[in-house]
Formats: structure tokens, sequence, C-alpha cells
């Protein structure tokens, strides 16, 4: 192949992989971090991984490459280019897999079983656009008990983090098999660490009138009978889920826990929590007719453009 028919070549490749991020946005317009390429330090912030090894060179399944150290803003989520300057290196990269020439390892973190780039986002690229299974790589590894499955965005990530966070409680708490609840579930991690210190501190206000020590399963069903249940009662009688219809009874708990706890401390320890519900929906709820009335305006303007158009073709 001439030098010309590489550069036409390698011109397309880019175009097409282009248009497939274009298609992609497209595709999540109404939710569009959906298409955005996982920052390698969203998910270390939410990990908080131990420490760093390196690893050595790997060959590395390019599927389980989900993210970035630096570029997450020029690739979508699968690894196609969005930006225009990204164009003469991603085809240089391109040419030199035409002309099979071989390229260096790319640098990558792995964190959870999933890999991020370091260094060597546009070789990902063009493997992904080539369809290229595996990658050699030099891997640095960030220790983390957490596995993941690979995913192409950090909510579903994040969801397995959460999931992972709840079976460690259960398992070390016993809390299902002493409660008989098992729907203790958060839309954030970090919670059941939350849960366990509410827990600890009213485990320790118990022991302050008993002589001898209150076990921890007798800890959790006080817990759970005199502090839980009352509150969750609470945030039934107030209707509270309606304004928080992406969140949790048990999420609404903690915060609002929190909320009533800060607002004691400003204006007494008897300041009864129905008194702060108000407060708390009105700084937190999450508006959700307001958030229709959005998408519905949305939905409008992009159907009197596309009318626009339409008159404007006819003329």
């Amino acid at each position: 192949m001439s030098t010309m028919n590489f550069s036409a070549q390698t011109s397309d490749d880019f175009n097409k992989a282009k248009s497939r991020a274009i298609v992609n946005e497209m595709q999540h317009f109404l939710k569009p971090d959906e298409a955005k390429l996982i920052s390698f330090y969203d998910l270390k912030e939410l990990l908080h991984p131990d420490n760093e090894t390196y690893i050595g060179m790997k060959t590395v399944p390019v599927a389980s490459i989900v993210g970035s150290e630096g570029r997450y803003n020029d690739f979508d989520n699968m690894f196609f280019p969005k930006k225009s300057h990204l164009k003469n290196r991603w085809e240089s990269i391109d040419r030199a897999h035409l002309q099979n020439t071989i390229l260096p390892p790319i640098n990558l973190y792995e964190i959870g079983g999933l890999y991020f780039v370091r260094d060597g986002n546009h070789r990902v690229s063009v493997a992904r656009a080539r369809g290229i299974e595996f990658i050699d790589a030099e891997v640095t590894s960030l220790r983390t008990e957490i596995r993941l499955k690979p995913g192409y965005t950090i909510q579903y990530l994040l969801k397995q983090i959460i999931q992972y966070e709840k079976r460690v409680f259960y398992s070390e708490t016993a809390y299902g098999d002493i409660t008989d609840d098992w729907s203790l579930d958060f839309t954030t991690p970090g919670q059941y660490d939350v849960i366990y210190n509410h827990i600890l501190t009213h485990k320790y206000y118990l022991n302050l009138s008993h002589t001898e020590e209150i076990s921890m399963p007798d800890a959790i069903i006080s817990w759970y009978n005199m502090v839980y249940t009352p509150v969750l009662a609470t945030i039934r009688r107030h209707k509270m889920m309606v304004k928080f219809r992406r969140r949790t009874p048990s999420d609404l708990f903690v915060w609002l826990v929190k909320y009533w706890e800060d607002f004691k401390a400003k204006y007494g320890e008897d300041t009864p929590l129905d008194s702060v519900i108000d407060d708390f929906e009105s700084e937190y709820g999450d508006s959700f007719i307001g958030k229709i009335a959005k998408i519905k305006n949305l939905i409008k303007s992009i159907k009197l453009r596309k009318n626009a158009r339409a008159n404007k073709n006819k003329t």
C-alpha cells in the first residue's frame, strides 16, 4: 500500500472512530455521564487503595481497560476519540498497525482488577477501533480487596463497591440474621462504616447503665429497635421518599440523623426530629418535579429546532 493510500485509510479509520463517539454521545444525551471515560482518580477516591506495586510487563485484555489517568475527556467510554486534535497522533498509531510496526508497550494502573491508562491512550483507542483483544502493557498495581467487573460507567463500578461493602458488613456483624432486615441499602459508598459506628456509639451508652458488657448482637438489636426503626417510621410518616426518589430509606436515615445532630448542637438536645424535616427536605430534596420539567423543556426545544430546519429546507 502506498503512502497516499495509507493516509487515506488512516484518515477514514479516524473519522469512523470519531463518528462512533458522536453517535454514542447522542444515544446518552439524557445521561451524558454514561458516555464518559472513567477517571482513574475518581475510582481511586472511592476505593482508597493501600499502596502501589510495580508488576512489570503483562499482556492485558483491552476490554479490561476502562479509564484513563489524564485523558478521560478526550475519549468516550469505549475509547473512541472525541476531539479533532487527536487526529494526527491517532492516525500515526493506526498507520503503524497497517504497516505491522511493533509499538512499545502502553503504561497502565491496575486497581480492583481493572486497568487505567497512564500512557498510551491513542494506542488503546486504535486497538478498540480495530477489534484487537490483547495489548502489551507495563503495569503498576494499587492494592485493594475489592475486585471489580469491567464496566463502562463509574456508576456501574460504584454499585459493585457498595455491594461489596454490604456483603462485608452483613458477614462481619450478622446484621441480617439478628434483625431479619436484609434491605439496609445505600447509593453512596462508606455508609456501612457509618452504621457500624452508630451501633458502637449506641453500645457505649448502653454499657454506661449496665454492670456487664453488652454483647454486639444485643447492641445491634437495641439500636435497630430504639434508633433505626423509629427514624424510618418518621421518614415514612412524612412521606420523605417522594422528594428523594433516587435514594434509599437507609440513605435518608444517615443524612437525616446527621442533620438532626447538627440542629441539636445549635438549638438544644430536646429538638424533636419532626421539627427538622421541612428544613432538611428544602435543602437536600431531589426537586424531582423541577428536573422532569427541565427534561420536557429540553425535548420541546429539540423538536422546535427540528421543525425549524424542516421548514428551512422546504423554502
